[in-house]
């Protein structure tokens, strides 16, 4: 039987940082979920659909299977066998799954495609819904928060470090109306799943967080 670990919370929590790494450690599959929707996106492309056809994008994406695994510790993304990290991360690919995304056709697709994936391995995945929505029956659930001028804070420092130009107090003004509409949103809000562990991140590194969540693992092993 595989076994699961979700991890949801709000915008720039850290979640991704967290899942790669106790992916990593335990020797799991990190389910990179935008890379999914981004492989979802380029099919759309390749099939000829605009992002304005919503009919059509709702029935073109049934016939897509899409996957994640490792080669040589790469983590690939698969579009119906097809190895395509190599196009996935194109500005057109980046419009078009942002356009496609929100269809409910595409979603359910992916939702059990991404089900599919951690009912014969075993995964981590991390999202605003995996616990109460993709991966309901996740032996560990986690839901991962931080103060938003901590979460601010450390965006603030990733931008600075890379050269961008950037404003500590709208960075936060931001983090703040993206959880309100992402726990206000009709489809799948943004909500602590009941049998989830509440981790505050706000004092504490990545690395003391994935150890946390390791331990709960061990304790549901």
């Amino acid at each position: 039987m595989s076994f699961n670990i979700a991890i949801d919370g709000p915008a720039g929590a850290g979640k991704s940082t967290i899942a790669k790494m106790i992916a990593k450690k335990l020797g799991y599959i990190y389910v990179d979920t935008g890379a999914m929707y981004r492989a979802m996106a380029l099919y759309l492309l390749r099939e000829g659909v605009a992002s304005s056809e919503k009919e059509k994008i709702g029935e073109k994406c049934k016939e897509a299977d899409i996957s994640i695994g490792y080669e040589n510790g790469e983590q690939i993304v698969f579009l119906n066998g097809e190895n395509v990290n190599g196009f996935i991360r194109t500005e057109e690919v980046g419009n078009m799954a942002s356009a496609s995304s929100p269809h409910p056709g595409v979603r359910q697709k992916l939702v059990e495609l991404q089900q599919k994936l951690a009912a014969s391995k075993d995964v981590v995945m991390d999202g605003r819904d995996i616990g109460t929505c993709v991966l309901p029956n996740a032996q560990v659930k986690v839901y991962l928060t931080a103060d938003s001028h901590v979460r601010a804070l450390r965006r603030y420092k990733e931008l600075e470090e890379k050269g961008v130009a950037c404003n500590l107090e709208e960075i936060e003004k931001d983090i703040v109306e993206r959880d309100h509409q992402d726990m206000t949103r009709e489809l799948s809000p943004l909500v602590q799943a009941p049998d989830a562990i509440l981790v505050d991140s706000s004092d504490m590194t990545a690395a003391e967080v994935a150890d946390a969540v390791i331990a709960l693992c061990a304790k549901k092993a």
